[in-house]
Parts: C-alpha cells; sequence; structure tokens
C-alpha cells in the first residue's frame, strides 16, 4: 500500500473515531418547550406537555451523524383544566396508562438553507408508529443549539380521539417544539 493509502485510511479512522466521541447533548427541560395546538369547536386551543427528556447529537461538520430522541409524557399534557386533562388521558384519546409515553427519533438530516433542516425519523404514540419528516431551524448561541419548529399530525391516524367528539375537535394537531441543548463538538 501506498503511503497516500496509509494517510488517507489514517485520516477516515480519526473522523470516523471523533464522530464516534461526541457524545449526546441532553435536552435541557427548563428551556425547552412542547406544545400541542388543535381547534376545539373551531377555537384554536394550544397546551404544554410538562414532562419530557431528550438528547441531541448534532455535529455541524457531520451533518451525516446527526440523531435525535425525545419522550414525552403523555399524562403531562396540560389543557388547564383538570376534568380535560382527565378526558384527554382516558383509553379512547391518549390512554396514557397504556401508552405512557410518546417517542419522536430522528434518524437523518437534509440540509434546507442555511439553519434549517429536514429531520427525518418516526413519532411513536399511542402504540403507532409512523414515519414523520420535521422541518427544524437551528440557532447556535452561547455554548447551547437550539432547535425549533413544528410539524401536523393527524389524530385520526394514531387513533386518538372519542367518536362522539369528531365533530368538535379538528383532526389536525400542530406540534410545536423549542428544543434546547448544549453544544456538545
Amino acid at each position: 500500500m501506498h503511503m497516500r493509502g496509509k494517510v488517507l485510511i489514517g485520516a477516515l479512522a480519526v473522523v470516523a473515531l471523533t464522530a464516534a466521541v461526541i457524545p449526546d447533548a441532553p435536552v435541557d427541560g427548563t428551556k425547552s418547550t412542547v406544545t400541542a395546538e388543535f381547534k376545539q369547536m373551531s377555537v384554536p386551543v394550544a397546551a404544554p406537555f410538562k414532562k419530557f427528556t431528550g438528547s441531541v447529537h448534532y455535529d455541524p461538520k457531520r451533518t451525516d451523524t446527526v440523531r435525535a430522541h425525545l419522550e414525552i409524557d403523555m399524562s403531562s399534557f396540560d389543557i388547564g383544566d383538570d376534568d380535560y386533562n382527565a378526558e384527554v388521558r382516558k383509553k379512547e384519546w391518549f390512554d396514557s396508562s397504556t401508552y405512557p409515553v410518546a417517542i419522536f427519533q430522528a434518524s437523518s438530516i437534509t440540509p434546507a438553507g442555511t439553519n434549517k433542516f429536514q429531520a427525518a425519523g418516526e413519532l411513536s404514540l399511542k402504540g403507532k408508529t409512523l414515519p414523520l419528516v420535521v422541518p427544524v431551524t437551528l440557532v447556535s448561541a452561547g455554548g447551547f443549539d437550539t432547535f425549533e419548529g413544528s410539524v401536523p399530525i393527524s389524530r385520526s391516524k394514531y387513533r386518538i380521539g372519542d367518536p362522539k367528539w369528531e365533530d368538535t375537535v379538528a383532526d389536525e394537531v400542530l406540534i410545536k417544539f423549542h428544543i434546547v441543548a448544549p453544544a456538545v463538538r
């Protein structure tokens, strides 16, 4: 093997090792938010999920290694009223006793402009896993990476909702997120 070949193999090994040792950064739950927006009787409603955890692996030099994992505690959805909160935890809606967490697992990203990406992955919600592509805007500042965006999902595709509410609650739910994690490079 020529010297150039050995140098190239050595350089590739260093790049691979560097990508492997950059750790996943934990989501900062105190600075991050996840909300669901929908229409009930044609009136917009926005409500947060108060508990979630996750991690992000982001290396701006190696976007092919980007990944993200977010777990949302479904019983932490807070519509602002104890009776409504109890209703959405029931079997017809989130069934949060059987399916306590929703999981989004992003496995790849595609650049979509300056500081904009399309994150492709899967959303597991109420026992059903479907592919999901999420538009994301990235802001890096002060030692943190902030990932923001929103994505519409269909309640009916995840079997969420009591049929007697079909004319009352819209099928489309907009999931908005503001995810902050330490910039780990």
